[in-house]
């Protein structure tokens, strides 16, 4: 299998369209799939959990691939589940049945392997060995280092709820030319969505958490905005411009103001091509860099990027936590322990400790340690008063609270280099 999509790869840079995928969804691939399938996860319509599946693999997976084989094999409609967001909404989430899971894996492995080759250095997200804090690496540097005077933040309104599927399917059949897997992908876009036991058909949009919807997202941003802004609007530029992308969230930094107005113009004509429209509200122009001398600040993948002067006086970019995810993660840590009230104190910590590592591990960038002492102060002292509410008999004394926490929760610390 590994030699194979490694031929798919070579295909990639090597011809106009990759073909011959459908013959690599086979009952291989199928099984290493569900080995990489995470254990006690939600079920979808079909109620089938992994543990569930596994129990008779070999026939369910056989059968399964005589289905694809002989295409009497049908995607199940996504089961709708709804998380909170940060500002009180929530977010709808496509959970798919677990078959559907297994053959969503494989294809989107093999979409990864054709379009690596071919998207583009501004994307990040969603691809191997990418990551945000790449992104915010890359923030820091060009507006520290380049001639970038003005950001455009930009939010496409409801992205993934949006996305045209006859567009998206141009988008694929430029670069594949197998019309099998291209027919199956079709099939996941029409399967249509559950909620509260009532069918609802999908014309337009990729559910969010299906396995295929963050590489089917990548392309038709790489065709609708990648290749626009770096094969058509920058070299048209007088003044330098960037652009950075990680999923649907994206930036654009630019060195001159009416440069930057044009574009953010052009963008929506840009995206009205796909359908799709920006969140007016989040939309905006602002002057940043180390030549404007704002104040102004802007939201980029959970940190607040704002201008500020480093000890010797000199303008800088700083990069701190979110006011609104920081929040956010209080109010998730408070609710959390209320839980936990009546658990084992070793287990309350342990789980305390996965928390501020995990935080730590995303946030922990340079020039971020004072928010991450805050949130460690805050949890430090929600844990104990919690703690202390646990038994009115025998309180807690400070010095054994100390003693635990001690020796189970490390000290705060930066952990990601962002600067050069």
């Amino acid at each position: 299998m590994e030699s194979e999509t490694r031929g798919i790869r070579w295909q990639s840079r090597n011809r106009r369209k990759v073909e011959n995928l459908m013959h690599l969804v086979d009952r291989e691939a199928l099984m290493q799939a569900h080995a990489k399938q995470p254990s006690g996860k939600a079920s979808g319509i079909d109620g089938v959990t992994k543990e569930e599946y596994g129990r008779e693999l070999g026939r369910n997976l056989c059968d399964l691939w005589e289905r694809m084989k002989t295409f009497r094999y049908r995607p199940q409609s996504v089961r709708r589940a709804y998380i909170p967001k940060t500002d009180g909404r929530l977010r709808p989430l496509g959970i798919p049945a677990y078959e559907d899971k297994l053959v969503q894996s494989v294809m989107a492995d093999l979409l990864t392997e054709v379009y690596e080759p071919r998207f583009r250095n501004c994307s990040y997200g969603y691809r191997p060995g990418r990551s945000a804090h790449q992104v915010v690496r890359y923030v820091n540097e060009r507006i520290q280092r380049s001639q970038v005077n003005y950001v455009v933040e930009a939010d496409i309104k409801g992205f993934f709820d949006n996305v045209d599927h006859e567009k998206l399917m141009m988008c694929l059949s430029h670069d594949i030319a197998d019309k099998n897997f291209l027919r199956y992908i079709v099939r996941f876009l029409k399967a249509g969505v559950m909620e509260e036991g009532k069918m609802l058909e999908s014309e337009r949009g990729t559910p969010q958490g299906g396995l295929i919807s963050p590489i089917l997202a990548n392309v038709y941003l790489h065709y609708l905005l990648d290749m626009w802004f770096e094969d058509r609007v920058r070299p048209r530029l007088k003044g330098e411009a960037y652009y950075v992308r990680y999923a649907d969230d994206y930036l654009m930094m630019f060195q001159y103001e009416d440069e930057a107005r044009a574009v953010m113009e052009a963008m929506k004509t840009q995206l009205s091509k796909g359908g799709l429209e920006v969140a007016e509200e989040k939309t905006r122009l602002l002057p940043m860099g180390r030549r404007t001398g704002t104040r102004e600040s802007f939201d980029f993948l959970g940190f607040t990027f704002y201008n500020t002067k480093s000890r010797s006086g000199r303008r800088r970019l700083g990069v701190r936590t979110s006011q609104k995810k920081l929040k956010a993660k209080r109010q998730d840590v408070k609710g959390r322990l209320k839980k936990k009230r009546h658990q084992p104190i070793a287990e309350t910590m342990k789980w305390i400790a996965s928390v501020l590592r995990g935080h730590g591990n995303y946030y922990g960038v340079n020039g971020n340690f004072k928010s991450l002492q805050k949130f460690w102060n805050y949890v430090y002292w929600t844990t104990y008063r919690m703690l202390r509410r646990r038994s009115q008999r025998s309180k807690l004394t400070w010095e054994k609270y100390n003693k635990i926490w001690q020796s189970y929760v490390p000290r705060p610390r930066i952990t990601v280099n962002i600067w050069y």
